[in-house]
Formats: C-alpha cells, structure tokens, sequence
C-alpha cells in the first residue's frame, strides 16, 4: 500500500518558505542527499512524526480556490493565539467567502491563510472566546 512521503508545495522563493513552513511547524531542513543538493525540503525532527513539506520552485500562479490545501491544527494552543503567532511568521489572512453559517457537528473553529507564497491552508483548534470562523 501507498503512502505519503512529502507534500510539496509551488514556492517562488523555496528559501523564504523553507523558512516560514519550519518555524510554522517546528521542522528542520533536510540534509543535502548528495554534493550539491539545494533542493529545500522540510520535515520533522529526528523521533517526530509527520510528512517532509517540500519547496517545489514554479512559475504557476497561485490559486484563490486551491483544489488541495494543508490543514494544520494547532494542538493545545489557543486558535487565535497560533493563527497570531503564524501571521508573526509571515502568513497572511485570506478573506474567505466559505465559512459555513452554521458550524457542522464536532467541527472546530477554523481559519484560512496563506502562506507567504500565498499557498492557502487552514488551521483549526479550540477557541477561549470570540466567533466560530474567521
């Protein structure tokens, strides 16, 4: 059976967000594999679970509608807190037309940003106080 190795993501500038996507997530950068690999590959550290986030450079535009999107969660942090804490690392908020009116069953507080490629992704978790979405 198949499974996921490493996600990677459309980047113009793979440093900028090699960066961005470690401090986000609390990985580190990949070793060189041989002499002369630059190729920017994030993943967990040593021991830690989770899937390399690999800075893929391309020329595409970025999507306002992605059809694929990482979600992340932000564990035992107060949403808004790590969504403050994401924005201090350079992510941006998007204005995101989709929030449901009425949250779903078990569905926990959520929000839509981009990082700072402009690559969208959400991050959900529990909130202290304030509005369901947003």
């Amino acid at each position: 059976m198949s499974m996921i190795e490493q996600v990677s993501l459309g980047v113009a500038d793979d440093r900028r967000a090699g960066r961005f996507w470690a401090a986000a997530l609390g990985y580190v950068r990949r070793p060189p594999r041989y002499p002369g690999d630059e190729w920017i590959v994030v993943e967990p550290p040593p021991g830690t679970a989770g899937v390399a986030l690999a800075m893929d450079v391309s020329e595409s535009p970025v999507s306002e509608f992605p059809r694929t999107h990482l979600d992340l969660d932000a564990g035992d942090r107060d949403l808004d807190e790590e969504v403050d804490r994401l924005i201090g690392l350079g992510a941006g908020r998007v204005d995101w037309p989709y929030y449901p009116a009425e949250p779903e069953p078990g569905q926990l507080p959520y929000v839509v940003l981009a990082d700072t490629e402009g690559n969208r992704f959400c991050v959900s978790g529990h909130r202290r106080a304030g509005a369901f979405f947003g």
